[in-house]
This record gives structure tokens, C-alpha cells and sequence, in this order.
């Protein structure tokens, strides 16, 4: 019986060494992986606004020729940034402030949704003062955006095509 009671301590204690021994490499392979993804890319607060510019000032001249399925396509473009600033940059406050943009969203999308130039028009103005109102909200007043001039690109026609 003492015979039996040793090898079964002796076999429990080998078990609870090798659980320990599998447990420990499961932590080294979770360090490393937490380490490898706290060091790569993750973009910046920046860099998606830069994206929504770029396509704010496309979706204007989208809506001016009338090319809806490019309208739409923009507004999706910005939806898509929208969505990787409360994803990839939820530690910043400013990312809480972004559901000031849903109402004028919303009312654009619709414009674009009825081919509807003058309604796009008056909804694009109430999208740019909503995002300039996000901006005073948020501290950056100095950032003002405006109805565009010109085309941010000289290579892309927002003419439709017969």
C-alpha cells in the first residue's frame, strides 16, 4: 500500500510539473504575440481625418456632376474612416465626439440615395459645418473645412460616362 501511495504522489507530482512546464510556454507565446501586436502599425487620428478630407472634397464633386453611384461610393469611403477612428483610435477623446457627423450622414446619404442635386447640395454644406463644429467641439477651431474648388486629383473625371 505504501508502495502504491509513493508512485501515485510520484506520478502526480510529474503530471503537475509537465500542466506547469506546457503552461509557461503558452505564456512566453502569449508575451510574444502581445509584444509583436503592440509594436505594429496601428494608423493615426491624422491620417484617417486626412482620408475624409480627400474624400469629403471627391464626394462634392461627385454630387455636382450628378454621378451618384460615386457619391455613394465616397460617403461609404468616409463611413469606413469614421469607423477606423473608433476602432483604432479609441483612446482619443476626440474619437467621442464623432457622432456629432450621424445626423448630416444620415441626411446626405439620403440626398444621394433620391438623385437629388440641390438636397445633396444643402446637406454637403450641413455635413462641412457639422465637421467644423466637431473641430470647435474638440479643440481644433484651426482646422476649417471648406466646399472645394477644385478636385483634389487632376487624374479622376466625375463625369458619368453614357
Amino acid at each position: 500500500m505504501r508502495k502504491t501511495v509513493i508512485i501515485l504522489l510520484t506520478l502526480t507530482m510529474l503530471g503537475c510539473g509537465q500542466k506547469s512546464e506546457k503552461s509557461e510556454n503558452l505564456q512566453t507565446q502569449i508575451d510574444s504575440l502581445e509584444n509583436k501586436l503592440s509594436e505594429s502599425y496601428k494608423p493615426g487620428f491624422g491620417e484617417f481625418m486626412g482620408n475624409i478630407q480627400i474624400h469629403h472634397a471627391k464626394l462634392w464633386f461627385a454630387g455636382e456632376h450628378k454621378n451618384w453611384k460615386l457619391a455613394d461610393f465616397e460617403m461609404n469611403e468616409i463611413k469606413e474612416n469614421l469607423e477606423g477612428i473608433q476602432k483604432y483610435c479609441s483612446d482619443r477623446t476626440e474619437t467621442k465626439s464623432i457622432g456629432m457627423l450621424n445626423l448630416a450622414m444620415d441626411s446626405l446619404n439620403n440626398a444621394i440615395l433620391k438623385k437629388n442635386k440641390g438636397m445633396f447640395q444643402k446637406n454637403y454644406i450641413s455635413l462641412t459645418n457639422s465637421c467644423n463644429a466637431c473641430h470647435q467641439a474638440t479643440n481644433h477651431e484651426y482646422n476649417v473645412i471648406i466646399i472645394p474648388k477644385t478636385p483634389p486629383f487632376s487624374n479622376q473625371d466625375f463625369q458619368i460616362k453614357n
